[in-house]
């Protein structure tokens, strides 16, 4: 295999066979291609894209690159979610508790922040000692013992998605199709679940704002989840403004917390329900969607969710006492509030920017390497249409210095504008199968 010629074969256009994209994967992570020349493929495939047999084979390199998880025996269903990520998005800190309390097991593999957006690792690592590097057996044990378990890609998970995901990260190629595709599906299937319900976000702040490319990749994600035996279903959701208030890892899991409780903002707890009744779906632990709504607002009614949060925080090395005091969460030294600068109607408020905000104050990474401050962030109330009069509080910044709150509002003053209303996206529009694309 001479990688240079694979690259310029990619980069003008052609395909590689499946045999040559499983030995450039096996040799990526066994250490025989380097970092460079992959970075350089990732480029050639973003602007050339992949043939559905190359996406195949890429797919199944990476999820045979490590090991699976295995639940045979277990009389639960086995269902999970995904989002392709956005900004103040925590449904999966709500969905693995409500689901396991519905009765399915919910191996839930996640990742960091990539891009503007955050990570569910990064925000369940705000919580004190809590530890996402379980190991395959360790992790079985578990979901086996309470419903639900929530990890990171360890070396023995998809080892190939995993240095994949971080090159992605820092070399510009995450908004392509078929490499998000591959990357999401490597490690769900790898999960060993038989029902998946992908969260496709569109809008401003989505690594595919524009509502064709969110239903390609949905369909793509469908295909090779459908064709290896896992029920697939994507919901498109609205990623034109952040979802819920809190935005910054710490902030988030507290207002996660509050949506268990019952008192999430509307918006969240809306995108969380429509998620947790396809998974109840896929599970077969609902006939209907009225019967799987029901049976989600029972779990957090009762109290059932919260305290299936709590297990899960506690066999995870976690403090559980966050549940109930959320000052046992990482703390910003700075918070300064952010008026409205001028009266009027709230015109937009900017994911994109928001979650650059967040990364130049310390909540998320420029470099692979970087360390994420757990505390820091953006507590935002405003929403698109709100009536606000000049000097009202719109946000709250949470930061390390009084510098970096300063930058920081300085940042909401570009992202979030005042003036004439304009039509903003619906939180679901449209549910996708493999029967078709239906309106919502």
């Amino acid at each position: 295999m001479v990688v240079p010629i694979l690259i310029e074969r990619k980069r003008d256009g052609h395909p590689l066979a499946p045999a040559e994209w499983r030995e450039l994967i096996e040799g990526y992570v066994a250490g025989r291609v380097p970092d460079y020349q992959l970075a350089a493929l990732l480029m050639a495939v973003y602007f050339q894209g992949l043939e559905p047999a190359e996406l195949a084979a890429l797919t199944d390199a990476m999820l045979q690159s490590g090991d699976c998880l295995d639940f045979q025996g277990l009389a639960t269903p086995c269902v999970d979610k995904h989002s392709t990520g956005g900004v103040g998005d925590k449904t999966s800190l709500l969905l693995a508790p409500m689901l396991a309390a519905c009765g399915a097991a919910v191996p839930m593999m996640s990742g960091r922040g990539l891009g503007h957006t955050g990570g569910t690792l990064d925000k369940l690592e705000a919580i004190p000692g809590f530890r996402t590097g379980l190991g395959l057996r360790e992790t079985e044990a578990q979901v086996r013992r309470i419903g639900c378990a929530m990890i990171g890609q360890t070396p023995e998970i998809a080892p190939a998605d995993r240095r994949l995901y971080a090159l992605r990260d820092v070399t510009a190629t995450v908004e392509s199709v078929p490499l998000i595709a591959a990357s999401i599906m490597s490690k769900k299937l790898a999960e060993g679940i038989g029902g998946l319900v992908l969260d496709v976000k569109c809008g401003s702040g989505a690594f595919l704002p524009e509502l064709p490319r969110a239903l390609e990749l949905a369909r793509t994600m469908i295909g090779l989840g459908e064709s290896r035996g896992c029920r697939t279903v994507a919901l498109v959701t609205a990623m034109d403004r952040p979802l819920g208030r809190a935005c910054g890892n710490a902030l988030e899991v507290e207002e996660a917390i509050e949506g268990l409780r019952g008192r999430g903002p509307s918006d969240l707890m809306d995108v969380t329900c429509a998620l947790g009744v396809e998974m109840l779906l896929v599970a077969d632990l609902a006939a209907d969607a009225a019967e799987a709504r029901r049976r989600l607002d029972d779990v957090i009614a009762s109290g059932a969710a919260l305290e299936r949060f709590a297990r899960l925080v506690e066999a995870q090395g976690g403090n559980p006492a966050i549940v109930d005091d959320p000052a046992a969460l990482p703390q910003a030294p700075v918070t300064r509030v952010w008026t409205a600068p001028a009266g009027g109607t709230v015109r937009e408020v900017a994911p994109r920017p928001i979650g650059r905000a967040i990364i130049a104050l310390g909540g998320g990474r420029q470099r692979v390497d970087d360390a994420v401050d757990p505390a820091v962030g953006i507590v935002i109330s405003a929403r698109p249409g709100d009536r606000v009069e000049r000097g009202q509080p719109l946000a709250t910044i949470h930061a390390r210095t009084d510098a970096d709150a300063e930058r920081c509002a300085a940042s909401l003053a570009a992202a979030v504008s005042i003036g004439e209303p304009v039509d903003v996206l619906p939180l679901v529009s449209h549910r996708v199968t493999s029967a078709g694309v239906e309106e919502r």
